[in-house]
């Protein structure tokens, strides 16, 4: 779509809400049975129509919600490579488990579909976010709704084409455009059998409750805080840039962007210089431009956020070593400079509060006894990445470290093999990995005596 272009959507009526649920519970009747071989060749066929257009819907995703452009195009790869996974994985990840034969009986557990799942989408990754629930859940045979954030509408609508233009039949994937009451009805419906959302902490809660007043399956994922921890013994030349990176990528706004670092204070100074010499490369600019890095801030609200960490944090002694200010392009934009704040502590809001925006404060440790501390002090608990050459006492420390997935040399990524999920506040439940199927599907029990004369028959 042109950037001069313009999209009206009007929110459906109430009636059309419930149509569209009655639809997606019709539609369920008859996708639950169809053969998973046909629902993963639908799945592959969805992938190659979206990289079919794969320029186009970077440049939608850009100019939606001001993603670079070549960071558009990575998310719409990452996409079909998440995809791809689990419909290579889905029949080991749902075929039966037959127990051990025991005399006169046979037991399995089966995993069968939930029902009508609605999948609330976040803005920030508007494919990869979608791609997890969606994906895993008509593979298990639900039928799905998607709604999607206002700010990505047509990331949903180019799925649900996708979808349709690969053969899913009508009505089990549907995307709804709506705003957040009809959204409500959506959560709140007995049509529906599960609700799955990506968001804010406060929404994760508000979803919950609506959910369980229906006790309906939910699943959350929601905010992070996420710490880098910097060895004495890291190879500063690789991390410096790895972590920066983890930190300002897609302008901050990731749930698992690097947003606070602690660095063995025997390396601080060194580590400093080389990640203040990354950061001060990043080209800030229009987010269509081939050489952006930094785009804008996908909602101007944020940069009072942004403002207000950087400056409680420095009325109690933090220094600004990078940025600090809110920026233009061309006189516009809702752009932020990539910020480096030090001399700060813990307590502080930039190493408290989740900040989603281009702004990292660092500190000094003594250790890794300060430093998993420091790591673990934090209502959230996504991820958390060590920088070392040392994988045996990175393996030590990991068991303490409180936070869904730990990394190694590496941050601000998903392995589709592996369960996403996260401690604490960071959410409820998981997607991806043959574990992602566990959250779309409920178990069913075989246990059946075998009738006399026929033992050898089930």
């Amino acid at each position: 779509m042109p950037a001069s272009s313009l999209l009206k959507l009007e929110n459906p009526a109430t009636n059309e809400i419930f149509a569209t649920l009655a639809a997606s519970r019709r539609a369920f009747a008859t996708w639950r049975w169809t053969p998973l071989a046909e629902r993963a060749a639908i799945t592959q066929r969805f992938v190659e129509e979206m990289l079919k257009h794969r320029e186009e819907i970077a440049r939608e995703i850009t100019q939606q919600m001001g993603k670079p452009l070549k960071q558009a195009r990575a998310e719409v790869d990452t996409m079909a490579e998440r995809a791809r996974h689990l419909a290579a994985i889905a029949a080991e990840a749902l075929a039966d488990e037959i127990l051990p034969e025991k005399p006169g009986f046979f037991r399995k557990i089966a995993h069968e579909p939930l029902g009508v799942v609605v999948d609330i989408a976040a803005w920030n990754y508007p494919l990869l976010i979608a791609i997890n629930i969606v994906a895993a859940a008509l593979l298990a045979g639900n039928t799905v709704l998607l709604k999607h954030s206002a700010l990505t509408p047509l990331c949903a609508l180019r799925m649900e084409e996708a979808y349709r233009t690969a053969g899913l039949p009508q009505g089990v994937m549907q995307a709804v455009v709506t705003d957040r009451t009809l959204g409500d009805l959506l959560v709140k419906s007995p049509q529906i059998d599960a609700v799955f959302f990506t968001g804010s902490v406060a929404g994760g809660y508000e979803v919950y409750r609506n959910a369980a007043a229906g006790l309906k399956r939910a699943g959350l994922e929601l905010g992070g805080k996420d710490p880098a921890y910097v060895r004495t013994d890291a190879d500063l030349a690789f991390t410096a840039p790895n972590v920066a990176d983890g930190a300002f990528y897609n302008c901050g706004q990731s749930c698992c962007a690097v947003e606070r670092i602690y660095v063995d204070r025997r390396i601080y100074n060194e580590f400093l210089e080389a990640f203040l010499a990354e950061v001060k490369s990043y080209k800030l600019g229009d987010p269509l431009a081939e050489e952006t890095y930094l785009g804008p801030l996908a909602q101007k609200k944020q940069i009072n956020v942004l403002q207000e960490q950087i400056a409680e944090a420095v009325s109690r002694g933090a220094k600004i070593m990078s940025g600090g200010n809110p920026a233009t392009v061309n006189g516009k934009g809702n752009y932020f400079e990539a910020t480096v704040l030090v001399n700060v502590t813990n307590d502080m809001k930039v190493m408290q509060e989740e900040s989603f925006g281009p702004i990292i404060g660092i500190m000094p440790v003594s250790g890794d006894e300060e430093a998993l501390r420091l790591m673990n002090d934090s209502r959230f608990g996504l991820t958390a990445s060590i920088w070392s050459q040392d994988e045996d006492a990175v393996s030590r420390l990991a068991p303490h470290i409180e936070a869904g997935t730990v990394y190694l040399n590496r941050c601000d990524y998903l392995d589709p093999a592996l369960p996403w999920l996260g401690y604490k506040e960071s959410g409820l439940g998981c997607s991806l990995s043959r574990h992602g199927f566990e959250e779309v599907t409920k178990l069913k029990s075989y246990h059946f005596r075998k009738p006399a004369g026929n033992a050898d028959k089930l």
